[in-house]
């Protein structure tokens, strides 16, 4: 966030973050910050494998496991050297309707020389789907692990549910700019 000094105002975005109560201000201005300063990233959504013990081979067949889609996103490196980055992407589900996602992920990064690095963190989001609520928004949040190589990261999340729902490792691909 950039900090007013005389005679300069604050952006119209760090302004709003001020106005917010006190609990939501790092939030916003952590937002605002990924937004205005991160990088430009690619994401590509490609596969969701159903844990093979909670369902039947039967419902097993009836799954795409495809996921295919993609997204937009910024992102950044704070100076921990721990990422985050706020995303939109949309992909099909395992019943190939279109599911939309948009959400703030964090991880806290381990790096191996100067271009390998593993993460571990969560996402908190926004999706819909139509067998969940027909497609009204609901929120969500995941653990979050990746390994990237310089300008790309593989990125993976479980949902975990029950007997016949949820279950499902769901895997993508983020490329920075």
């Amino acid at each position: 966030m950039a900090l007013a000094t005389a005679g300069t105002a604050l952006p119209a975005a760090a302004q709003a973050c001020d106005s917010m109560p006190s609990w939501i201000q790092f939030a916003c201005n952590r937002a605002d910050q990924i937004w205005s300063t991160g990088n430009d990233d690619l994401y590509v959504t490609g596969y969701a494998w159903h844990n093979r013990s909670a369902y039947s081979a039967d419902k097993i067949k009836s799954f795409r496991e495809e996921s295919w889609g993609g997204g937009y996103g910024r992102s950044l490196y704070d100076s921990d050297g721990d990422w985050h980055g706020l995303y939109g992407m949309a992909f099909l589900d395992s019943h190939g309707h279109v599911e939309p996602i948009a959400g703030y992920g964090y991880q806290s990064i381990g790096r191996v020389g100067n271009n390998l690095r593993f993460g571990i963190g969560y996402t908190v989001f926004l999706t819909a789907r139509p067998d969940i609520f027909h497609y009204i928004p609901f929120p969500g949040v995941l653990p979050l692990a990746s390994i990237g190589y310089d300008k790309a990261t593989f990125y993976a999340t479980y949902i975990p549910g029950g007997s016949g729902n949820g279950n499902v490792l769901f895997m993508f691909g983020k490329w920075s700019f």
